[in-house]
């Protein structure tokens, strides 16, 4: 999709867990080959060891030390990085900040799969957790954004796969066989380009908690 004459935003991606930055290549390279400012970030550690919402703060970090303060920005975020993102939006004021937000396969409402390990982010990531329903009692503060929910169906990380589901916003489902694959099938690079080229929606600033 042409965005030449969309308003354009830093774009910001923020990886899963057990990933690095470098899970975006493929991503990184087609939009920067589409003429967007493209940044990722490693989260450390990135195995679930500390709470999604200590690894928020390092996205506060590297938004603080990169971005000028006036500076707007979208985010993207994969999987448990979904789950990050919405906490620095809705809990550290990314809210004023953020003017499109994607979520990519991300257990909004847990994954049983988050069993497996008793790690303090996986614990987090389980279904009915409380740090979830915690961030669920006010994701109607999502609308305030452009905000974009893509998943598939046939997600073996997300399960139930319509956990990445959200009451709020746009959803797009991409059909693809494979949770990483969510990041490389054409078809969703294709629907996270048009989700980056929607028109800035007008919100009055609004203060979350913990506002940074």
């Amino acid at each position: 999709m042409n965005i030449e004459n969309q308003q354009r935003n830093p774009v910001l991606l923020i990886h899963g867990i057990d990933d690095t930055e470098a899970v975006f290549h493929k991503m990184r390279a087609y939009l920067i080959q589409r003429g967007l400012s493209v940044h990722t970030l490693n989260l450390v550690p990135n195995n679930g060891d500390v709470g999604l919402d200590e690894l928020a703060k390092q996205v506060v970090d590297y938004i603080t030390a990169t971005f000028g303060s006036e500076q707007h920005l979208d985010l993207v975020g994969f999987s448990m990085g979904g789950i990050v993102s919405r906490y620095y939006v809705q809990r550290l004021g990314g809210i004023n900040r953020v003017q499109r937000f994607i979520t990519i396969s991300s257990p909004h409402h847990g994954t049983v799969v988050a069993y497996a390990s008793r790690r303090t982010g996986c614990v987090q990531m389980r279904p009915d957790s409380i740090f979830l329903k915690d961030l669920n009692s006010d994701a109607v503060i999502l609308a305030q954004l452009d905000f974009t929910s893509i998943w598939t169906p046939y997600d073996l990380m997300i399960v139930p796969a319509n956990s990445s589901q959200m009451s709020v916003g746009r959803e797009v489902i991409v059909p693809v066989p494979l949770h990483p694959w969510m990041l490389t099938d054409s078809r969703s690079l294709a629907v996270v380009t048009a989700a980056l080229a929607e028109p800035i929606k007008l919100k009055n600033p609004v203060s979350s908690q913990n506002d940074c």
